[in-house]
């Protein structure tokens, strides 16, 4: 009789090693580091749809191979050393292991930034940054609470790229009765310099030329250069940028831009007067170039009322006004937005949809609900007069340093959140070093874009006050004048 031989069935692996193998994997892979504490049982046996004690099963296998071990009160956690893998390597498809060689086509075209941020620096005098310690969270927290409890689900997905209605609403009110700014169409974005970026790609190209203040703000510089555009240097003296000089550069041709910080020019603070504002106007409509209005801290003006912006009187619409609710929140908030005529919002809106469809909805509609209901002007009246007293504070304690015999000299700015201080010495290393006695300070050379002037005439640095209280005020400038006067 002929035996039938037959091949023995394969044993199926039994769940839990196939779970341990699973877990043991995501450990080799990095999903699961060193350390790490891994869900409970309970969770993974949800997440995976066995029994618990399947999971107990592949938990106990990987302690037995001395992959995981047991914490008293705390579960389970990965081995701070992995163990030695004796296994064959798979051959690699690479010969050599070397670093990808990443090919560029936009250079860096900003200073290099400290190791950490502004704000983590015990004295913080960047020249724009507000004391976010002073923000009303709670109060705030509470439109943030009932947009969550009753959300609109209609608009939380990607349409709408010009922004929420409400809040545009609320900006649109706001910018009528307190900046005289009318008839113009308003698109939100990620803070201003989202619009500025926006702007320059849509409106610059290689070759173009944007004409810029003599001192000025750097991340706008890097806006226009990365859409391949110069920057033309235009005079300023003590009443700002010089309308003469603007005109002999317009006159030389392709200037496609002007950029102006007319209110509280950045860095100087100084305030340019209707007069040239008129004048600029004319060259910018004699040459068919646009104006680019930052005003960036408009609400901070304590000696008077503050001049309308140049966008209220913009009879041919080229002025493209740009705000931020940056110094007034702060700057994480990242709302800002851009002023203009319907053509220019409507291809802005449209370059917005390709970058990232629209701001925060949960945000502009927070925003929008503290404006509508008085929260924002309450916290704003709050912070001009706290700003107000730190200014004057900061004039006094530099008064003082002037009767002590110290080169300080200074005009007192009638708003802003910063003083541009003429130290009366050469101010070269002075940041680097301030940044190892914890002080932040921002200096002349970051700002002046003749670099072909001898640096050792550096001399001015942009001393910002609305962060700090007194007290930190005080001590802050105390190391700084012991730093550059010994």
């Amino acid at each position: 009789m002929e035996q039938k031989i037959t091949e023995p069935k394969r044993k199926r692996r039994a769940k839990y090693l196939l779970i341990a193998d699973a877990l043991k994997q995501a450990i080799k892979q990095g999903q699961v580091v060193p350390s790490e504490a891994l869900p409970s049982a309970r969770t993974l046996a949800t997440q995976l749809n066995v029994n618990r004690h399947t999971i107990m099963a592949a938990v106990a296998e990987l302690v037995a191979q001395g992959w995981i071990e047991a914490k008293e009160r705390s579960g389970y956690r990965v081995v701070n050393k992995l163990p030695i893998q004796t296994s064959k390597a798979i051959a690699s498809t690479t010969v050599e292991h070397h670093t990808f060689d990443w090919q560029f086509r936009h250079k860096k075209t900003t200073a290099i930034a400290p190791t950490k941020g502004a704000s983590a620096y015990k004295y913080n005098f960047s020249g724009g940054q507000p004391d976010n310690r002073l923000f009303p969270f709670n109060e705030f927290k509470h439109y943030f609470s009932q947009l969550c409890q009753h959300p609109k689900f209609t608009h939380l997905g990607y349409d709408n790229s010009v922004g929420e209605t409400d809040l545009i609403t609320q900006i649109s009110t706001y910018l009528r009765r307190v900046r005289s700014i009318t008839n113009k169409e308003i698109m939100i974005c990620n803070g201003s310099q989202e619009g500025l970026y926006m702007v320059s790609k849509l409106l610059l190209q290689a070759g173009d030329k944007v004409a810029v203040e003599q001192f000025g703000y750097p991340p706008a510089w890097a806006a226009f250069k990365s859409s391949g555009a110069e920057l033309v240097v235009i005079e300023q003296d003590n009443k700002g940028i010089i309308p003469a000089h603007l005109a002999a550069q317009l006159e030389q041709g392709n200037i496609k831009l002007i950029y102006l910080t007319p209110l509280h020019q950045y860095p100087t603070t100084v305030t340019l007067d209707a007069s040239r504002r008129i004048q600029i106007y004319q060259l910018a409509a004699q040459y068919g170039v646009a104006i680019i209005e930052d005003d960036y801290d408009h609400e901070f003006h304590y000696d008077s009322q503050p001049i309308a912006p140049m966008a209220a009187d913009d009879p041919l619409g080229l002025v493209i006004y740009i705000s931020t609710f940056s110094k007034l929140m702060f700057g994480g908030a990242r709302i800002g937005y851009v002023v203009a005529n319907n053509a220019l919002i409507t291809e802005l809106t449209a370059y917005k949809t390709l970058m990232n469809h629209k701001s925060n909805v949960l945000m502009q509609q927070a925003v929008a609900k503290w404006m509508q209901q008085g929260g924002f002007e309450s916290h704003l009246r709050r912070m001009t007069r706290c700003y107000h007293k730190r200014r004057d504070f900061l004039v006094n304690l530099l008064r003082d340093y002037q009767q002590q015999g110290l080169p300080i000299t200074f005009d007192c700015p009638p708003g802003g959140m910063a003083l541009w201080v003429d130290m009366g010495v050469s101010i070269i290393g002075l940041k680097q070093t301030l940044l190892t006695k914890d002080v932040y300070l921002q200096t002349e050379v970051e700002f002046n874009l003749i670099t072909e002037q001898d640096k050792s005439q550096y001399r001015f640095i942009r001393v910002g006050f609305a962060s700090m209280n007194e007290v930190e005020i005080t001590q802050g400038m105390k190391i700084i004048v012991q730093e550059l006067y010994g």
